[in-house]
């Protein structure tokens, strides 16, 4: 897929430098889980995050009929986290007329979890109109749209565009749609669905952390069940503690604003 907006630069040098953590899929289904990875990063100064929010988790209820869950959503961003909107199911339904290569992308890669992928423009529209109302029910307001597995299609993106968001986030960008910059910056994630997966997240994100050292933005993705595994939280835990060393924690929101202030 063509990326509509090939216009990329990198951050001005008055930009600080910046660790964005973000925690997907956070919902009803995932809130308790996403509280005790929040706690577990504060303990390691991780102060603001990016929460992306699924508005109706695999169809398992509408964050607008969760007070509880509300509440909790609306504390936790006046504590200084920013909430996002991640899909709305977060949920692709798989197509017998799918070719190979969408079938690799959508159910090995993401294990049916590309929502967004290939969306035409009138579904996407009103799944995003959908989830502002839902994340509206709930006394929050999101500036920003991620896409399940970053796998954002281009029909989709202009709909996220005309849906009014100022952002969004692949795997290895973050779309500024306000200013129309392209900001390099690959983002840290674990897979975890197998124990071959673990390894190899293990060895690679310590290779990437450390190729990312010198980079304007550090991002670092996590999943619930991250925190079921001992030696991935070990290494989320270490990696964050250790960037904080020589950059502030932000959210995409907050790290934008930044990017975008005059000189």
């Amino acid at each position: 897929m063509q990326n509509s907006n090939s216009h990329k630069e990198n951050c001005s040098s008055h930009v600080p430098r910046a660790m964005v953590v973000s925690i997907h899929d956070v919902s009803p289904m995932t809130r308790g889980r996403t509280q005790d990875i929040l706690d577990d990063l504060r303990s390691v100064g991780v102060t603001r995050t990016s929460l992306l929010v699924i508005p109706d988790h695999h169809h398992r209820g509408n964050i607008a009929s969760d007070a509880r869950f509300g509440a909790w959503l609306r504390e936790r961003c006046t504590e200084g986290h920013e909430a996002v909107v991640h899909g709305f199911y977060h949920l692709r339904e798989g197509s017998r007329a799918d070719g190979p290569w969408k079938r690799v992308v959508t159910r090995l890669y993401t294990a049916g979890e590309g929502e967004f992928y290939d969306l035409d423009a009138t579904s996407a529209s009103e799944r995003l109109d959908a989830g502002k109302a839902a994340f509206a029910a709930c006394g929050v307001v999101a500036t920003g749209f991620v896409a399940p597995a970053w796998l954002l299609g281009d029909e989709a993106e202009g709909a996220v565009r005309k849906a009014g968001f100022s952002y969004t986030t692949r795997i290895g960008e973050v779309i500024d749609f306000q200013s129309g910059v392209v900001h390099p910056a690959r983002s840290l994630v674990w897979s975890v669905r197998a124990r071959w997966r673990r390894v190899c997240s293990l060895a690679w994100n310590r290779a990437l952390f450390g190729r990312l050292s010198g980079s304007p933005l550090l991002r670092v993705g996590i999943h619930p069940p991250d925190w079921d595994h001992p030696a991935i939280r070990r290494q989320i835990l270490e990696i964050a503690r250790s960037a904080l060393a020589g950059r502030a924690p932000m959210t995409y929101d907050g790290w934008l604003a930044h990017t975008r202030a005059p000189l």
